[in-house]
């Protein structure tokens, strides 16, 4: 089994991709990052200014994660493992192709080739309204996405809003409340849509 979480900056997918991995025993891994090249790329891309290219960014995120399937989710995945991700092909879908303007088709057969064709079998999108996502970064210093501004924020949700639209392997959980109530909501979700008894 293969799980993705998707969702704005703040929207707590780190959180529940963590508890939902624990909770399956399954390996936890995140994009950008996952490998050591997946890793510097993260920083390159979380950290420099913000003159990146839109291109450029898109091609970096493709780089890392293709390095990230052929290194770590398939490897886990032939050997019997479910994987749970924080961030996956929706990310670059929403972000670059949506919010950055590069045209979602665009993107997704650049990530088509990064992953050759491989997708999870569930995507858990979490939705928070933008004062909650706001009030859960106070106190930490914004990324060069974080920073991005608030209409590209919005643009970002809209962009996921779409794709959740469009997929039904996509599943929408409400990602406001308390880090235990969004969990038995995601558990809830995920056990809707795929047999983890079997």
């Amino acid at each position: 089994m293969f799980i993705a979480f998707e969702g704005g900056e703040g929207s707590g997918k780190s959180t529940q991709a963590a508890r939902l991995a624990a909770r399956l025993d399954a390996l936890l891994t995140r994009e950008p990052g996952g490998t050591a090249l997946g890793e510097q790329l993260r920083s390159l891309l979380l950290t420099t200014g913000p003159d990146v290219d839109a291109r450029a960014e898109a091609l970096l995120m493709a780089a890392a994660r293709a390095q990230h399937v052929a290194e770590v989710i398939r490897p886990a995945l032939a050997a019997g493992r479910t994987v749970v991700t924080d961030r996956f092909t929706g990310s670059s879908l929403a972000y670059q192709g949506h919010a950055r303007g590069l045209g979602v088709e665009e993107v997704g057969r650049l990530s088509w080739f990064a992953t050759d064709g491989l997708e999870p079998d569930v995507t858990v999108l979490l939705e928070v309204g933008a004062e909650v996502a706001r009030s859960r970064r106070v106190g930490s210093e914004p990324d060069r996405i974080e920073s991005a501004g608030d209409e590209f924020h919005r643009n970002v949700a809209a962009g996921y809003a779409a794709l959740a639209a469009a997929d039904d392997r996509w599943i929408v959980v409400d990602g406001d409340g308390d880090p235990d109530m969004i969990e038995a909501r995601v558990w809830a979700a995920v056990r809707s849509v795929v047999d983890l008894d079997g």
